[in-house]
């Protein structure tokens, strides 16, 4: 893990966040001898984000399905 005083860290403030992106954590200290830890966030992505695939299917041929699916009975 890197550290950076707080005059250093506010300098390059960006190349700082990089660092902690590429890294993982990164520690920040004052000369009061406080001491904070920075990470990157974790992007929150919904469960129904998923990628879509090629089923190589018209718009007509999925209706066409849509509908089977809903005139079939289950017992």
């Amino acid at each position: 893990m890197r550290q950076y005083n707080f005059s250093e860290a506010r300098k390059n403030f960006a190349s700082v966040l990089e660092i902690a992106k590429q890294e993982g954590i990164i520690c920040i200290y004052k000369r009061n001898g406080e001491a904070y830890y920075l990470t990157p966030a974790k992007v929150k992505k919904s469960p129904l984000d998923v990628e879509g695939i090629d089923l190589c299917l018209s718009s007509s041929e999925i209706m066409s399905i849509v509908r089977e699916g809903r005139e079939r009975t289950y017992f």
